[in-house]
């Protein structure tokens, strides 16, 4: 069981994380930049999942073990789709992605 002071710190943690992560979904510098910063956004969710689960004793656990093999799962097409857009224009810039497009 967590300790209320715990729990603060860890939903500020998230909160952290969450915010890391959308300003690098908003800043759009870079492709791979926008992957990390969504992998970062997932995992603040996780977090909470997991704190609010030893909290409240609920099986956050087995959500967040859900969210994990999806993010690997986001993290493996990601890639996939950067590589292909690598391949067929020779560079990755977030604002030609459009060109993907049949």
């Amino acid at each position: 069981m967590l300790l209320e002071a715990d729990v603060h710190l860890y939903l500020f943690l998230s909160f952290s994380l969450l915010a890391v992560g959308v300003y690098g979904l908003l800043s759009r510098k870079s492709v791979i930049r926008m992957l990390f910063a969504v992998e970062m956004v997932i995992n603040a969710a996780n977090l909470n999942l997991a704190v609010f689960s030893s909290q409240r004793n609920v099986n956050g656990e087995i959500f967040t073990f859900f969210t994990i093999g999806l993010a690997a799962l986001e993290a493996a097409v990601g890639l996939a789709i950067v590589i292909v857009f690598y391949k067929r224009f020779g560079e990755v810039i977030p604002s030609k992605i459009r060109n993907l497009r049949w």
